[in-house]
Formats: C-alpha cells, structure tokens, sequence
C-alpha cells in the first residue's frame, strides 16, 4: 500500500495525528486554567507531573510531526501508549476518568499505530532531507 499511498491520505493520516496530539494540548491547558497549581492535587504527585509535563510534551510531539520528523512518530507512540496505559489504570483502580476519554484515547492510539508505517515511509531519513532540513537538526 505504501506506493500506491496517495499524498491526500497521506496529508489526512498526518492531520489527524497532528490534531490528536493539539486536542490533548488543550484538554491539559484547560485543566491548568480551572485548576491552578492544584489541579490535579487528588492524584499522586508522579501522576500529576506526568499530566502537567503532556502540556508541553503534546505540542512538542505534534510541532514535530508538522515538520515531518520520524522522531515525532516515534514520540507519539510513545506518549500515547504510557498515556493510556496510565489513564486506564487510573480508570480501574481510583476512578473518576470517564470511560468516553479511555476509550477513545485507545482508539486514538490504534490509528496511531496502524497508520505509522504509512507516514514512516513518507517522512524522509535524514540522509534523504533536503540540506537545509539536515543542518537544522
């Protein structure tokens, strides 16, 4: 499917990442406005640093993937798969994470990782980056 991947699709599947990651910029911003320095407060502290660090870790991840960089593929993943496996073990044990947000971060992540192949083959390998790319990494 790879060459036969149009850039429409492509350009779409990127979209998609890129708004993912911006929705869960805003949703943690939000809580920070409503909540202050005590947002939060009812979880762990490792809990609440972890929350409080993807206020800036999400728009790194999707800054990014906007500048197709394959290390924010390989962010995302990462970000999205502890994020989950944080929020439903949240879920699970202390509760109030609606089962709406789980779920559909797990959805989320499914598309993540069934479309990131497709955008692995099209971002380029620093060798392949034009030079003023390369001498900016």
């Amino acid at each position: 499917m790879h060459q036969k991947t149009s850039d429409r699709l492509r350009m779409a599947i990127l979209v998609v990442w890129i708004v993912g990651f911006l929705i869960g910029t805003t949703t943690h911003i939000l809580d920070l406005v409503a909540g202050g320095l005590g947002t939060y407060a009812e979880v762990p502290t490792p809990l609440r640093l972890f929350w409080v660090s993807l206020t800036v870790i999400d728009p790194v991840t999707a800054a990014l993937l906007a500048l197709r960089r394959r290390a924010g593929i390989v962010l995302a993943l990462i970000v999205i798969l502890v994020d989950i496996a944080v929020n439903w073990t949240v879920f699970a044990t202390v509760g109030g994470h609606p089962l709406f947000g789980v779920v559909n971060q797990t959805l989320f992540a499914a598309i993540l990782l069934v479309t990131a192949p497709i955008l692995w083959r099209w971002f380029p390998t620093p060798s392949t980056a034009p030079a003023d790319q390369q001498s900016s990494s």
